[in-house]
């Protein structure tokens, strides 16, 4: 891996071995990192050695397997509890997860991805697996939209490329009915996701501005598609969508306030 002008190639070396053993399974194979990390093995059982002297990554006695260690522990939560749009959202979620029963989110935009920040669970919201720092796909999902939804086509075209990846049967895959989604954010103020990133499931969610009223996070309502009603596509509330419509504006509309949104 040839390291680029002005880095330092060990620093990204040992950032590679991190994020592989950050993907995948909870304990990874040194082959697996290797290949993952796009180093040799050697090189990468050095890097390991390294990283497990500073607690950034340990290894299972039993199986030989090495995990991400403790010590990255608190470094990520300095990170996330640093975070305005963090601090900003927290508790207004956790009250719209407890009024609502259902699950409730806040992401932002990282690259062509949207990165999750938080996730709260409702007492009627099936378990969630999306952990603090987990990505998803922008154009399958409703906070995705928001995030895209300030951009023109030809922006959104190249952030995202020409394909449109399909995850369900009901995933927007073309750029002009993305387009048209993406308008529809802009009328009436909020996105739906219709069990397009994952069947039996859907969401709602708004867009989150900053001072200059530039969209910079959205906040999502997310539960089993049969307690979210038959959500609409078109911009035209029906009677569960409009009701829960009302209470994520409302909740991006406080999380804005607190950025310094007017």
């Amino acid at each position: 891996m040839p390291a680029e002008q002005g880095t330092n190639q060990s620093v990204e070396r040992a950032v590679s071995v991190l994020r592989a053993l950050g993907s995948g399974s909870a304990e990874r194979r040194v082959s697996d990192i290797a290949v993952d990390a796009e180093l040799g093995p050697s090189t990468t059982s050095r890097l390991l050695a390294t990283l497990e002297q500073f607690d950034l990554v340990e290894r299972n006695p039993m199986s030989g397997l090495y995990r991400l260690g403790l010590g990255t522990l608190p470094l990520a939560t300095m990170a996330l509890n640093g975070h305005p749009v963090h601090r900003a959202s927290r508790m207004v979620l956790q009250g719209l997860a407890a009024r609502t029963e259902l699950g409730a989110n806040v992401g932002i935009l990282r690259g062509a991805e949207l990165v999750f920040l938080a996730n709260f669970e409702g007492t009627r919201a099936p378990k969630a697996y999306t952990q603090a720092g987990s990505t998803a796909p922008l154009h399958a999902t409703a906070m995705g939209k928001c995030l895209l939804s300030r951009m023109t086509g030809d922006e959104r075209r190249a952030l995202l490329g020409p394909e449109l990846e399909a995850h369900t049967e009901y995933t927007v895959t073309s750029h002009q009915a993305l387009d048209d989604e993406c308008e529809a954010v802009r009328r009436v103020g909020y996105a739906v996701e219709a069990q397009e990133r994952a069947l039996g499931r859907s969401s709602l969610a708004a867009p989150v501005v900053d001072s200059r009223g530039t969209v910079i996070a959205a906040i999502s309502l997310w539960g089993p598609a049969s307690l979210l009603g038959s959500l609409s596509v078109s911009g035209r509330p029906q009677t569960r969508e409009s009701e829960l419509a009302g209470q994520i504006i409302e909740a991006a509309d406080a999380v804005s306030q607190a950025l310094g949104a007017h």
